[in-house]
């Protein structure tokens, strides 16, 4: 018998130090329900869970995006809702002025109506608005809207130089321009003695290619027009008055130019996966009602009714045409939202299975910890008292 080095206590001690440690991480898995709770736990799991937490939370993240994406749908569709009903309402009012049994005083209170229906579409196509974002006045057509340079620019006209547009223009702002929308435009001046018009003609393809006066100001014997306000843009002439040598009393002056529509990319990508490139684009056309035909249309005589009723259904259409994507794209998403949502219930299966602990096996592991713990602190109190029996040699 030995009494320097006791053996048995030491390892019912070793033992015990196992046990209590094994006993903590198994109170921690049961506390926090997780089976990985630091990299130690499971490395490999640990990396794999993680991997997939991130994809979880994108997926999460990119089901919320979808829902955004759908509720900026229903606001477009919706004003543009409002946009057919005033459409049919135009159409109306065209059918009913191109009657011969109306007086031309009854079809200038038709056309009252009918010029403030043709307002309100503007008025819809500028104000409806996502998130402080206008959607259906061009903003997210996907195309980008440039005027032509300097070069390409035609002056008509009583000048010195028709090479030379600084004789007329003091600056020829392409921003400016381009707010016109795409198509080709003249801006004509004329001078009446004394007295002189501008104005600014639409040529652009959505009426049919038929000139129409978007916007004209007249001015009484002018001393310097500088800047003139036309068609909601400011432009900027040079030395521009009634003895101006550039205008001739009874001739007009006439600078066209064009704007190109260029497709560049989608109007709006909605990120609707976990991972990069994973989105769908929409494209929501201009749909103001230049740009839906309307524009330089009356129902004052019936010639022009007849001709406002030809290109109201052509208006019609475009509304339709684009309704239709809204709710093609609509039913994409709503399907794109079962599908993520299938997707993150799944991984989060596959990670909860990875990461969590099962807590009825768990507790069987605890109680057998526990009873192992017992024991061992009864084994290392018996193993401290074997050397007190060398006492009993020494008497």
């Amino acid at each position: 018998m030995i009494i320097n080095n006791n053996i048995n206590a030491m390892n019912a001690h070793r033992n015990m130090a196992n046990i209590t440690v094994t006993q903590g991480k198994s109170m921690e898995k049961l506390s926090s329900g997780l089976r990985i709770n630091k990299a130690s736990d499971d490395s490999a799991g640990l990396a794999i869970s993680e991997n997939m937490r991130s994809q979880i939370r994108g997926l999460n993240q990119s089901y919320r995006n979808a829902q955004d994406g759908i509720s900026m749908i229903q606001i477009a569709e919706g004003a543009l809702s409002e946009t057919h009903s005033i459409g049919q309402r135009m159409r109306e009012l065209a059918v009913q002025s191109a009657n011969g049994s109306y007086t031309d005083e009854d079809r200038k209170l038709i056309n009252e109506e009918f010029k403030n229906l043709k307002s309100e579409i503007d008025r819809i196509s500028e104000d409806t608005e996502f998130n402080g974002n206008k959607i259906i006045n061009g903003n997210i057509s996907g195309k980008e809207i440039k005027t032509c340079d300097n070069s390409k620019v035609q002056i008509t006209g009583d000048v010195t130089d028709p090479n030379k547009i600084s004789q007329v223009m003091k600056e020829v702002d392409p921003d400016e321009l381009s707010k016109l929308g795409e198509g080709t435009f003249d801006l004509i001046l004329t001078k009446n003695k004394f007295d002189v018009t501008i104005s600014i003609v639409d040529r652009s393809h959505f009426n049919g290619g038929k000139p129409y006066v978007m916007d004209s100001v007249f001015i009484e014997n002018p001393t310097n027009i500088e800047v003139v306000k036309l068609a909601g843009i400011n432009l900027k002439f040079n030395n521009i008055q009634a003895t101006s040598p550039h205008l001739t009393s009874g001739k007009e002056m006439k600078i066209s130019f064009s704007n190109d529509a260029k497709k560049i990319s989608n109007g709006v990508d909605f990120q609707i996966g976990a991972n990069e490139g994973q989105m769908v684009g929409l494209n929501i056309e201009n749909m103001r009602s230049r740009e839906l035909g309307l524009g330089g249309i009356d129902v004052s005589t019936i010639e022009n009714s007849k001709e406002a009723i030809e290109r109201l259904d052509i208006a019609i259409f475009r509304v339709s045409d684009q309704r239709a994507n809204l709710g093609a794209m609509q039913n994409r998403l709503e399907h794109t939202l079962s599908s993520v949502g299938n997707t993150a219930e799944n991984l989060q299966a596959a990670e909860s299975r990875i990461r969590d602990v099962d807590m009825a096996k768990e507790m069987m592991n605890l109680t057998k910890l526990n009873i192992l713990q017992q024991a061992s602190q009864s084994m290392l109190a018996q193993a401290n008292q074997l050397p007190q029996q060398v006492m009993s040699i020494l008497k």
